[in-house]
C-alpha cells in the first residue's frame, strides 16, 4: 500500500488524537506568589486526565518557588534565572512532551473543560494546527468584570497566512492564556530569540503560528484573564514605551527567523517606531529602531518610515 506526505501526515495527526494525545500546560511565572496556586490548581483539576504541568519560574524574589516545590511530583518544575516571558517559553517547551502544547500565565485560570473542549477541536479539525480562544476578565478577588479583550468572535477556522506575508497585520488575536498548539507547529518557532531589554511579550509565538499553519478561533470563554494593575500590557495606557519594545523586537525577530515573512516584520517595526514618538524615543527603543533600519535597504527605511507617520497620525486624529 503507498501513502504519500499527505496522507501519511493525516493518519499520524488523526492516530494522535483517537488515542487520547498527550497535553502539556506550561506556566509562565515571576513574582506572582499571591496567584500561582490558583493557576496550578486550574491546571491540575482539568476533566480531561491525560496531563502534564510544567511550572517554569523566572527568577522570582517572592515564595513563587516554595509554593511550586510543595506541589512534589504533581507538577514538573523549572526553577531559572530571570530571562523575560520568551525565556520561559524556551524552557517549559524544552521540558514538555505533550503532543498539545497550551499555554497559562501564573496570574490567570483555566475553567475545568477547557482542555477537553480544545482537544474536540482538535479532533474534529485535523487540518488545524492551533487553536485559540476567548477569555472572561476577572480582578484580583475573581470576581468578573463586565468587559472582554475578546470582542465579538466567531467560531470557526481560520487562515492568516497570506495576510503576513504580505505585510498585514492580522485581526486582534487573544492573550497568551488562550494560545494552544500542536507540538509540530510549536516545534517550527521555538525555541524563539529573547532578549531581557523585553521581559513579557506573546506576540511572537501568536503571529509565527498563524503565519505558518491554519487554526481554529473557537468563540468560548475557557481562560480567566485576571486584572490587577501589574499585568503587563492588557487594559493599560501608561506603558506604552514597552508595547512599543515589543512590537519592534518582535518585528526583528520574524524578520531574523523568517526572511519570507520580512514584510511583517517591517510593518511591526513600523508600528513600533509610531508608538516610540508618541513616549518622545525611549533609549532602548530607539537603539532597537536603529538596529533594524541599518539592516534594511533604502527602499524598506522609507517605507517604514511612512507607515510609522501614517499610524501616528492616525493615533493624534483619534486622540483629540
Amino acid at each position: 500500500m503507498i501513502i504519500n506526505k499527505q496522507s501519511s501526515h493525516f493518519l499520524e495527526s488523526s492516530s494522535m488524537l483517537n488515542n487520547t494525545p498527550l497535553v502539556s500546560i506550561i506556566i509562565g511565572n515571576y513574582n506572582y506568589e499571591r496567584f500561582i496556586k490558583q493557576a496550578i490548581d486550574s491546571a491540575l483539576n482539568q476533566t480531561y486526565k491525560n496531563i502534564e504541568v510544567i511550572v517554569v519560574d523566572d527568577g522570582s524574589t517572592d515564595t513563587s518557588g516554595e509554593i511550586i516545590s510543595s506541589y512534589g511530583n504533581a507538577v514538573i518544575p523549572i526553577l531559572k534565572e530571570n530571562g523575560g516571558q520568551p525565556s520561559t517559553y524556551n524552557a517549559g517547551f524544552a521540558a514538555s512532551k505533550g503532543d498539545i502544547i497550551c499555554f497559562l500565565d501564573s496570574d490567570d485560570m483555566f475553567l475545568p473543560d477547557k482542555i477537553a473542549r480544545i482537544i474536540s477541536i482538535f479532533e474534529t479539525h485535523q487540518e488545524i494546527d492551533w487553536c485559540f480562544h476567548s477569555l472572561q476578565l476577572i480582578d484580583e478577588k475573581d470576581k468578573l468584570l463586565d468587559r472582554t479583550t475578546t470582542v465579538n468572535y466567531q467560531s470557526g477556522e481560520r487562515d492568516y497566512r497570506h495576510i503576513l506575508e504580505r505585510g498585514k497585520i492580522p485581526p486582534t488575536l487573544p492573550v497568551c492564556s488562550t494560545l494552544c498548539y500542536k507540538r509540530s507547529l510549536v516545534e517550527k518557532f521555538l525555541p524563539m530569540p529573547t532578549s531581557k531589554k523585553v521581559l513579557a511579550t506573546d506576540y511572537y509565538i501568536k503571529y509565527m503560528a498563524v503565519a505558518l499553519s491554519k487554526g481554529f478561533i473557537l468563540a468560548e470563554d475557557l481562560t480567566l484573564q485576571r486584572i490587577h494593575g501589574n499585568n503587563m500590557a492588557t487594559l493599560r495606557d501608561d506603558v506604552l514605551h514597552m508595547k512599543a519594545r515589543e512590537q519592534l523586537f518582535t518585528g526583528s525577530w520574524v524578520r531574523q527567523e523568517f526572511p519570507h515573512l520580512r514584510k511583517f516584520g517591517n510593518k511591526l517595526v513600523a508600528l513600533g517606531i509610531s508608538m516610540n514618538w508618541e513616549v518622545e524615543n525611549d533609549l532602548e527603543n530607539t537603539k532597537a529602531i536603529n538596529n533594524y533600519l541599518i539592516c534594511s535597504s533604502l527602499i524598506e527605511r522609507t517605507k517604514i518610515r511612512f507607515i510609522a507617520l501614517y499610524y501616528y497620525l492616525k493615533n493624534k486624529l483619534q486622540g483629540q
